[in-house]
C-alpha cells in the first residue's frame, strides 16, 4: 500500500512551498549585512603640519588621504615629518574611522559599517560568514536526528518557533561577539526547518511528482532570495531588517501550528510502526485529495490499518549509527554527500572571477541568483528525462571542465571565454549540489532519511564555508583550494558511477529496502538472445520442462555398435 502516494494540493501546497519564501529571506540576509560599502579613512587633523590643518573639503582630502588608482586610499592616512609644508614621508593606518559610501545592498547601516569591520578588520566578515555557514551544518543534522526521532512536523515547527527569539537576539545584539553567537544559533534553527520541511514535503508525494515539487520548491526559494533586496531598501537599516525577516518567521510559525496546513509524513509513520497516527494522517490526505475515488480509496485505507492496529505493536526508530552497518546505503550515502560538498566548495572558484566584472551588490546578487533560477530549471527539463544519475554525472563532469580550464589556462584566455566558463561553472556546480541532495532523499530509507539526509546537507554547507574561510587570510589559500577542489571533482565524476538508478522507484521504507538498490548499467541496453534452448515447447520459447523427456527417448532409440 503506498503511502502518502498523493499529488500535493490546496492547503499542502501552502505548507509546503510557501515556507520557502520565510527560510530563503533568513539565508539571503547574510548577503546583506555583511556588504562592504567602498569607504575611505577620514581626515585626521592631527597628523597634518600646522599650515595645512585649516584646510577644508577637496583640499583637506588631498592633503590628508592618498589618491589611488581607483579612488581615495581605503586604509592608509599620510604622515608627515616636521612642522613645515614640506610633502608627506609616508603611510599610516586610519585614526579618525572611516567614511562609508552609502547606502551598501540597499541599507544605510549594516554589520560592517556598525563596527568598522574594514582594513584590518575585514577579516571579521568572513568570520562572520562561517560561523553562521557552521550553524547551518549543525542545524542540519540534528534537525535530521530529531526528524527520525520525533517526527518531521514536530522538527519543523519547534526549528521555526526557535527561530523567532534567535532572531531577536541578532537584531539586538549589542557588540559583534554576541552577533557570532546569535548568528550561529539563528543559522542553526533555520537549517533544522529547511531540512525537515524537505523531507516532509518529498514524503508527501507520488513518484512521479517529487522532482517536480521539489523543483517548484527551489524556486519558491528563489523568489524568496529576489524578495530580500526590496525588503532592505525599505527597512534600511540591518536592525530592522533581521526583525521583519524575524516577524515573517513568527508568523509562518504560528501559521504553520495548524496540523492541517503540514501533516506528518504517512510514510514515516508507517516505517516506524506508529499505525493509530498513520491512520487518521492518510483518512486526512484521502478526504484532501479531492480524486473521485476519494472515498473508496478512505475506505480501503481504513479497512487495512484498522486490521494492523488491532496488535500491539510498539513504535520502532532507527538511528542514523545503523547506516554504517549497511554496505549499498552506506556508499550512497557517502558519494552524494561528496559530491553535495564538492558542488558547493568548487563554486567560489568560479564566483571569484565575476567580481571584477560584478562590482556593484545588487548585480552580482542578482546574477547568482540567475545561475541558481537556471540550474534548477535545467534538472527540471532533464532529470526525469534521462534519469538522476545520468544528469549529476554530466553537470559534474562539465564542473570539473571549466574548473580545470580556468586553472590551467585564465591569463592566456580572452575575459569573455573566462567569464562564459565562470558562468556554466556556477550554473553545473549549484546543480550538483541540488542533484546530490535530492538524489539523497530518494535512495535514503525512510527510518533514517532525516538523519542521513542532515549529515548530506551538512556536507554542502561545509563546502560553501571554503569560501569565506579562505578569505579569512587574505585569500591567501585560494590557488591551492581550486586545485584541492578540482582534483576531488575527478574522484566525484568515477565515483558517481557506482549510484542506482533512483528514477521511477518508490522510497524505500526499511534499511533492507535500501540495501536491495543496487548499480544499475549508466546506459540502458536491450538484451541480447545469444543462449537459444535446445529444445522448446511450442507455446514457450523458454521451456525446458520436456528436455529430460526428449533426451530420454532419443537415448532409448539410439542402436549401439555393438548390437549390429
Amino acid at each position: 500500500m503506498p503511502a502518502g502516494g498523493w499529488r500535493p494540493q490546496g492547503r499542502l501546497v501552502a505548507g509546503g512551498w510557501a515556507p520557502c519564501l520565510a527560510l530563503a529571506l533568513g539565508w539571503a540576509l547574510g548577503w546583506a549585512l555583511g556588504a562592504a560599502p567602498p569607504h575611505r579613512c577620514r581626515p585626521d587633523t592631527a597628523l597634518l603640519p600646522p599650515p595645512l590643518r585649516r584646510l577644508a573639503g577637496a583640499a583637506l582630502l588631498r592633503a590628508a588621504v592618498p589618491r589611488l588608482r581607483g579612488g581615495w586610499s581605503p586604509c592608509q592616512l599620510y604622515r608627515y615629518r616636521g612642522t613645515g609644508t614640506a610633502p608627506p614621508n609616508g603611510t599610516g593606518p586610519c585614526t579618525q574611522g572611516w567614511h562609508y559610501a552609502l547606502p551598501a545592498a540597499g541599507l544605510r547601516s549594516n554589520l560592517v559599517t556598525q563596527w568598522d569591520l574594514v582594513c584590518h578588520s575585514r577579516w571579521k566578515v568572513p568570520l562572520e560568514q562561517t560561523t553562521h555557514l557552521l550553524g547551518w551544518t549543525l542545524g542540519s543534522i540534528t534537525a535530521g536526528l530529531a526528524c527520525d526521532r520525533f517526527g518531521r512536523r514536530t522538527a519543523f515547527v519547534a526549528s521555526l518557533v526557535l527561530a523567532v527569539p534567535l532572531g531577536l537576539c541578532v537584531a539586538l545584539a549589542a557588540d559583534f561577539t554576541m552577533v557570532l553567537v546569535a548568528r550561529l544559533l539563528f543559522g542553526a534553527a533555520l537549517a533544522g526547518a529547511f531540512l525537515s520541511l524537505y523531507v516532509a514535503r518529498l514524503e508527501l508525494c507520488d513518484t512521479p511528482h517529487r522532482l517536480g515539487v521539489t523543483i517548484v520548491a527551489g524556486f519558491f526559494w528563489i523568489a524568496g532570495e529576489l524578495l530580500l533586496p526590496g525588503l532592505a531598501v525599505l527597512c534600511r537599516d540591518w536592525r530592522v531588517l533581521q526583525g521583519a525577516v524575524t516577524m515573517i518567521l513568527a508568523l509562518l510559525a504560528a501559521v504553520c501550528w495548524c496540523p492541517a496546513l503540514l501533516l506528518e509524513s504517512p510514510r514515516w509513520l508507517l516505517a516506524t510502526r506508529q499505525l493509530e497516527r498513520a491512520r487518521k494522517t492518510l483518512q486526512a490526505l484521502a478526504e484532501g485529495s479531492g480524486s473521485e475515488h476519494g472515498s473508496c480509496r478512505q475506505q480501503s485505507l481504513c479497512a487495512e490499518l484498522q486490521a494492523l492496529t488491532d496488535g500491539s505493536a510498539q513504535p520502532r526508530y532507527h538511528s542514523v549509527c545503523e547506516i554504517l552497518g549497511t554496505r549499498v546505503i552506506w556508499k550512497n550515502s557517502v558519494i552524494l554527500g561528496f559530491a553535495a560538498f564538492i558542488g558547493s566548495g568548487i563554486r567560489h572558484c568560479f564566483t571569484r572571477n565575476l567580481a571584477p566584472h560584478l562590482p556593484h551588490f545588487f548585480s552580482s546578487y542578482f546574477a547568482l541568483v540567475g545561475t541558481e533560477a537556471t540550474a534548477c530549471l535545467f534538472v527540471f527539463l532533464t532529470a526525469e528525462r534521462f534519469g538522476r544519475r545520468a544528469v549529476l554525472l554530466l553537470c559534474t563532469v562539465l564542473t570539473c571542465i571549466c574548473s580545470l580550464l580556468l586553472l590551467a589556462l585564465t591569463q592566456y584566455l580572452l575575459e569573455f571565454i573566462v567569464l562564459t566558463l565562470s558562468v556554466i561553472g556556477i550554473t553545473t556546480s549549484h546543480a550538483v549540489t541540488m542533484l546530490s541532495i535530492f538524489f539523497a532523499s530518494e535512495v535514503l530509507p525512510t527510518v533514517v532519511r532525516g538523519a542521513g539526509l542532515g549529515l548530506i546537507v551538512g556536507a554542502s554547507f561545509v563546502g560553501k564555508a571554503a569560501a569565506p574561510i579562505t578569505a579569512i587570510p587574505n585569500s591567501r589559500g585560494f590557488f591551492l583550494h581550486h586545485i584541492v577542489f578540482a582534483s576531488f571533482t575527478i574522484l566525484s565524476i568515477l565515483s558517481i558511477m557506482l549510484l542506482p538508478e533512483s528514477q521511477g522507484h518508490s522510497l524505500p521504507q526499511s534499511l533492507e529496502d535500501g540495501e536491495r538498490r543496487h548499480r544499475s548499467p549508466l546506459l540502458h541496453q536491450r538484451p541480447r538472445e545469444d543462449h537459444m534452448p535446445l529444445l522448446s515447447a511450442p507455446n514457450s520459447q523458454h521451456n525446458y520442462s520436456n528436455l529430460t523427456t526428449s533426451t530420454t527417448s532419443m537415448k532409448g532409440s539410439t542402436v549401439t555398435p555393438s548390437a549390429t
